[in-house]
């Protein structure tokens, strides 16, 4: 499903040394030009360049590097990102006042250079609407509304006190977190109402998680049984793809084989799995940030702080296999679990597990589009595509941490449309014609 900008503009970015994420090496002094509609007409040398248009706004990238616009696959948009004050942001806070923090997660996202994200849970429809309307400015944005998960399961919020505030929608300002499934009927009818109310993709609970108390990875969610119901109802509405939080071995086992699109995190894969998920034309979207980022023991129970210390060795060793295996990888990061903002830091950890610098940018854009169905507008700077790209300080495939400072980032445009320029005021023009 492609989620338009209602914006667009003609655009021409000259000077620029060009990496267009579909692997081919940079291209130094390179032109990119987009129509009107914000569609690539011209992305190559300067010498076989058009002629400038007058009209037409202009970036001098001033021999800086032109990359297309960045995915992360796995946010949570809508959610608290004080760890410390989750819960209690979650019960007392206004919903009024979580939605326009949620706006200003939305515009630093895509400051980051992130112009298309995919929220697994948390984030209501009305978000995605309102940034195709331009009513305001963030990522597109491909939303599960909720996830599925199994009572006891990692999606089930329920405390000592017998409040649920994330399964229960009179405590929760935003669309309920997690929805409790405990039979494949349950499931079905539960996909069901989520595609009636317009997710773009459907998150099951494959597995036990980090973050909550009263399981662990390596525990089993929903049946193989419940996510064939799942996906088989995505199936039927036009092919929704399926993400499944699978970390434990076993989980990622029965939601590679049920046939998912994607596998979140899947900390312990193995390489069985990751055949499998390639031959099935699944991707793998490790959220290494949660290890690398997410981390604080001053900010985390001591259970859950030493289930991801047990956790953080299995995680590296399992995902540099998978990374030499070639896993089919997309880049995501489980924001806020890592701080908001910091989406492209992925690419470092993604590099430091044994990716190339240029796999790690392919990740990011080609292969997350890839894996969002939207490969045929975005993520790669090519003729016929949405002129969605970054401008950035410094060479990526040299240093690839430059790209995880947002303050590098100094240009974000967004099918055509300038969202952010960092630039002097003479590198963006608009010609004039002459008398």
């Amino acid at each position: 499903m492609m989620a338009n900008i209602e914006a667009s503009a003609a655009l021409r970015v000259e000077n620029a040394r060009m990496i267009d994420g579909t692997g081919a090496e940079p291209l130094p002094n390179a032109v990119i030009v987009a129509d009107e509609s914000g569609r690539i007409q011209y992305a190559g040398p300067a010498a076989s360049a058009p002629p400038r248009v007058p009209g037409v706004q202009v970036v001098d990238a001033g021999g800086r590097t032109v990359l297309p616009g960045f995915f992360d696959c796995h946010v949570h948009l809508g959610l608290p990102d004080d760890k410390q004050n989750f819960l209690i942001a979650r019960l007392v806070e206004d919903p009024l006042l979580t939605s326009l923090r949620s706006t200003q997660v939305l515009k630093k996202t895509l400051d980051s250079g992130v112009t298309t994200a995919r929220d697994l849970c948390g984030l209501p429809v009305a978000f995605r609407t309102a940034i195709e309307q331009g009513v305001i400015e963030g990522p597109r944005l491909h939303v599960a509304i909720t996830s599925l998960s199994h009572t006891g399961g990692h999606g089930d919020s329920m405390l000592p006190s017998g409040l649920a505030p994330f399964t229960d929608g009179a405590l929760t300002p935003f669309s309920d977190a997690c929805t409790l499934v405990d039979t494949v009927d349950e499931a079905r009818v539960a996909t069901r109402r989520l595609l009636r109310d317009g997710a773009d993709v459907i998150k099951v609970h494959a597995t036990g998680g980090m973050a909550s108390r009263g399981d662990d990875p390596d525990d089993e969610g929903l049946t193989e049984e419940e996510i064939a119901a799942v996906i088989d109802e995505a199936r039927r509405h036009r092919g929704r793809p399926v993400a499944a939080h699978a970390q434990g071995l076993a989980g990622i086992r029965a939601a590679v084989r049920g046939g998912v699109t994607s596998i979140e995190h899947g900390y312990a894969i193995d390489a069985e799995c990751v055949d499998l998920l390639g031959e099935r034309g699944g991707f793998l979207v490790p959220t290494l940030s949660t290890l690398y980022l997410g981390v604080d023991k001053k900010k985390m129970s001591e259970w859950h702080y030493q289930k991801r210390m047990r956790w953080a060795s299995i995680t590296k060793e399992n995902i540099a296999a998978a990374i030499a295996r070639k896993a089919p990888i997309a880049l995501g990061t489980d924001s806020p679990v890592a701080p908001f903002g910091e989406s492209l830091k992925e690419l470092t950890f993604l590099v430091d597990l044994g990716m190339a610098p240029m796999d790690a940018i392919i990740a990011g854009t080609r292969s997350s589009a890839r894996l969002l169905g939207l490969a045929d507008d975005l993520g790669t700077l090519e003729k016929g595509k949405l002129a969605d790209l970054i401008v950035c300080s410094g060479d990526p495939l040299g240093d690839i941490t430059v790209l995880g400072d947002a303050a590098n980032v100094v240009l974000v445009a967004q099918q055509g449309v300038i969202r952010k320029n960092l630039l002097s005021h003479d590198a963006v023009t608009t010609p004039i014609a002459s008398a």
